[in-house]
C-alpha cells in the first residue's frame, strides 16, 4: 500500500469520525429540550411518561422502517447481547435517573448523574481503543465545572438528610450510561435502526413498572402534545443518533461535548420564561463553550 493511499484512508477515516462526531452533538442539544418538554407533562407519573413517550419512539420508528418494506427490519436480526447492551443501557439509566431524583435533592443527584460525560472521556481510553488527549480531559473538566455552576443555581433550598440511595443511584446512573456508550462500539457493524425495537421494549418494561408502582394518570392535550414531542425527539431520534455517534465517532470528544446539554437546556429555559437569566449564568456558559472549544481542536502535526 502506497504512502498516498494510506494517507487518502486516514484522511476519510477521519472525516467519517468527525461527521459521527458531529451528529451526536444532534443528540445532545435534542436531550438540552428534555427539561422544558418534561415541564409540560407535570402530574404524569415517571414511569407512565417513560413508557408512553419510548412507545412513540417506537411507533414512529415502525412508520419509518416499514417505508423500505422487510427490508427495514432486516437491521433487529441481531445476537441476543446487542439487544441486551440497548435495552439495559438505555432502560436502567432511566429507572436510576428517576429514582435518584425522587430520593434524592433534583440538582445534587442531576450533578452526580451528569458525570457520565467525563467518565466517557476516561473509559473511552481505558477500554474503547482510544488515545486520550489532555486537551479532551481538560475540555471535559471545564464542562464539568461548568455543569456544577449551573446545577447549584437550579438547587433548591431544602435538602434531604443524607440520601444515600438517591446518591448511590445517581452514581450508577452515570457508570450505566458511560460504559453502554463505550461497550456500544463493539457493535459498529450493527446499524442504529436496532434502536427502534429497542425503544419497544424499553416501553414495555416501563408499563409494567408503572403497572407495579404507580396510578394511571391520563395525559390532557397539552401533556400529550409534550410527550409526543418527547418520543419524537429526546427518546427518539436522540437514541438513533447517539448510537451512531457512539459506534462511529470519537468517544472522547463526544464525552466533552456533551457537556453543552445543561447549558442549552437552561438557555432553553430561560428563553421561554420557565426561569430567569442571572448574569452569574455567564460563567458555566464560558467555562461549557471553552471546554467545547478545547476538546474538539485540531492538534497540528508539525510539517516534516
Amino acid at each position: 500500500m502506497t504512502q498516498s493511499t494510506t494517507s487518502s484512508k486516514t484522511t476519510t477515516n477521519t472525516r467519517t469520525a468527525a461527521s459521527a462526531t458531529a451528529i451526536g452533538v444532534i443528540a445532545v442539544f435534542l436531550w438540552s429540550c428534555l427539561a422544558l418538554l418534561t415541564t409540560f407533562t407535570a402530574g404524569i407519573p415517571p414511569f407512565e411518561l417513560l413508557s408512553l413517550s419510548f412507545a412513540v419512539a417506537f411507533l414512529a420508528s415502525l412508520g419509518i422502517l416499514g417505508l423500505r418494506g422487510p427490508a427495514g427490519f432486516a437491521g433487529w436480526r441481531q445476537p441476543w447481547q446487542v439487544w441486551a447492551t440497548g435495552f439495559l443501557g438505555i432502560f436502567a439509566y432511566h429507572a436510576l435517573y428517576f429514582f435518584a431524583l425522587k430520593a434524592a435533592p433534583p440538582a445534587e443527584a442531576s450533578l452526580i448523574a451528569y458525570l457520565w460525560p467525563l467518565l466517557i472521556v476516561l473509559l473511552a481510553s481505558l477500554a474503547g481503543g482510544q488515545p486520550l488527549h489532555h486537551r479532551q480531559l481538560l475540555g471535559a473538566l471545564f464542562g464539568l465545572a461548568g455543569t456544577v455552576f449551573i446545577m447549584q443555581q437550579r438547587s433548591q433550598t431544602s435538602v434531604a438528610e443524607m440520601p444515600l440511595a438517591g446518591y448511590a443511584a445517581a452514581l450508577l446512573c452515570a457508570l450505566v450510561w458511560s460504559s453502554y456508550s463505550v461497550i456500544n462500539r463493539r457493535f459498529n457493524a450493527v446499524p442504529s435502526s436496532i434502536i427502534g425495537g429497542i425503544c419497544g421494549l424499553v416501553a414495555l418494561a416501563g408499563l409494567l413498572c408503572h403497572l407495579v408502582f404507580e396510578t394511571t394518570v391520563p395525559p390532557d392535550s397539552e401533556q400529550w402534545a409534550a410527550i409526543i414531542g418527547l418520543g419524537l425527539g429526546p427518546v427518539g431520534l436522540a437514541f438513533f443518533a447517539w448510537d451512531h455517534a457512539t459506534k462511529h465517532g470519537n468517544l472522547a470528544s463526544l464525552g466533552a461535548l456533551s457537556y453543552l446539554a445543561p447549558l442549552f437546556s437552561t438557555l432553553l429555559l430561560i428563553l421561554v420564561g420557565q426561569t430567569h437569566a442571572k448574569p452569574i449564568l455567564l460563567i458555566p456558559a464560558l467555562l461549557i463553550i471553552a471546554g467545547a472549544v478545547i476538546a474538539t481542536s485540531i492538534q497540528r502535526k508539525p510539517r516534516s
